[in-house]
């Protein structure tokens, strides 16, 4: 029997995702052979982390199906032995990176992933808090396939995502090959195991900019395309932009679609995947206070040629309203501007992985740690003239944006060289977690299991 982790990091109220993902537990044990760990990953104040406790513990109770339920406190606690049996230099650096004051998206996710190597998982399947699963009139079929609805409209079925995970995730492409509708994958990989499968999302865009975007299209295709390689053209850069950020779109799940491929990594969300074996090579980038920290596995997985699946089971995705006030736009435009300077230094990594492709695996299919860090280092040493033009693009079209963007333009031209500075730093935090990655995983392995079971009720 499999043992999996079923992840939610959350910092606000989400009683509902919680309530939701232990249905998605009781879905897989009913339909496959495995042992569902629900992890809830709590940064929540004591109010909030309160209420959670009490969802968890009202939870009904189903055979194969184990709650956690984690604050920082007993975060902290596992990580402080994690990290003392990876007798790895500069502990409390290692700890900070792991358990930062701030934000990180990245951070969060690797907690997760720690988490399940010391629970003895073999994949991590994330969500995320504000987001939704589609509910849709339909026939089930085997292993709870949802099929095209008859006349009389089928029944209301829920598209769980880990349906598809658990159908081809850790298997080799071969044998994965028979449980999914289309494959688009060279014989070559055969072999390989499918090291990712995730899907998108519905709803509002995964990044809150479209007020950006109503406001003055262009100058929103002009920012969102500081995402693009630098070197691109202005056209391919506003064509990149008007695809970014939009998951699936409108697209309703109306039947059961998957594809074994190398999984484009513009055609997933975090809030939708589920990583097998990568993950325990290689952390997120534990960035602070950046959007879009904790999407580095995704192009890892495509540019290594490791097999992925590609389904159509997109969650439906929404906001809280907290990012959208005074001090919560201002937050969430720092996160964002963040995450185009982390740009300079991971466009150049994927570029770099892209390039490697299978050098980047060691005879057995896994990712060799080591050819990761390498590109790290190599990228943090880059001049910081690109990043400097993207704070003036910034600059330029958050004031003809007009408005509150206008004041945060005075934001960011305050904060200039703190930003440059930890963009730079950022990577060389990332490259130092990833040399030792490898031996926190199995710190985690042996030191976690007991120290879990001592969390509270």
């Amino acid at each position: 029997m499999r043992r999996i982790c079923l992840a939610l990091p959350t910092n606000r109220s989400c009683l509902p995702a919680i309530s939701a993902l232990h249905d998605e537990a009781v879905y897989a044990v009913t339909h496959f052979d495995v042992e569902v760990h629900v992890l809830v990953l709590d940064s929540c104040g004591p109010r909030e982390f309160g209420q959670h406790a009490a969802a968890v513990r009202a939870l009904p109770a189903t055979a194969g199906v184990v709650t956690h339920h984690l604050g920082e406190a007993e975060q902290r606690e596992f990580l402080r032995e994690v990290i003392a049996a990876s007798d790895a230099d500069k502990p409390e650096v290692l700890l900070d990176l792991m358990l930062p004051a701030a934000l990180s998206y990245g951070a969060c996710t690797n907690r997760a992933f720690l988490v399940a190597a010391a629970l003895g998982c073999t994949s991590v399947h994330r969500r995320d808090s504000d987001s939704r699963y589609q509910v849709v009139a339909g026939t089930a079929g085997p292993h709870g396939a949802i099929t095209e609805p008859g006349a009389d409209g089928g029944r209301s079925l829920t598209a769980y995502p880990i349906h598809h995970e658990l159908l081809t995730l850790g298997r080799s492409a071969a044998d994965a090959a028979g449980s999914v509708t289309t494959a688009d994958l060279d014989p070559r990989h055969a072999g390989k195991p499918v090291s990712m499968v995730g899907a998108s999302f519905v709803g509002e865009m995964s990044v809150d900019i479209a007020e950006m975007r109503a406001i003055d299209a262009d100058a929103y295709r002009e920012v969102v395309g500081l995402w693009a390689p630098f070197d691109w053209s202005a056209e391919q850069k506003a064509e990149f932009a008007d695809d970014s950020f939009r998951g699936a779109g409108t697209e309703q799940f109306t039947a059961d679609h998957s594809l074994l491929t190398h999984v484009d990594p513009m055609r997933v969300d975090m809030c939708n995947i589920a990583f097998h074996g990568v993950q325990e090579a290689v952390p997120l980038l534990p960035a602070t206070d950046t959007i879009g920290s904790d999407y580095f596995l995704i192009h890892l997985v495509h540019d290594a040629t490791l097999p992925g699946v590609l389904h159509n089971r997109n969650i439906v995705n929404f906001y809280t309203p907290e990012r959208r006030t005074g001090p919560g736009f201002t937050a969430y435009q720092t996160r964002f501007a963040k995450f185009f300077l982390s740009m300079l230094y991971l466009n150049f990594v994927y570029d770099r992985m892209e390039r490697a492709g299978e050098a980047l695996l060691d005879d057995r299919h896994q990712v060799r740690t080591e050819a990761v860090v390498e590109l790290l280092w190599e990228s943090s040493r880059l001049d910081q003239t690109e990043n400097v033009r993207r704070l003036e693009v910034l600059d330029r079209a958050y004031r003809r944006l007009g408005g509150r963007y206008a004041e945060f333009a005075d934001v960011l031209a305050a904060g200039r060289a703190r930003l440059l500075d930890e963009a730079r730093r950022d990577i060389e935090e990332f490259a130092v977690l990833t040399e030792v990655w490898p031996a926190l995983v199995r710190g985690a392995r042996t030191t976690g299991p007991a120290l879990l079971q001592r969390q509270p009720d």
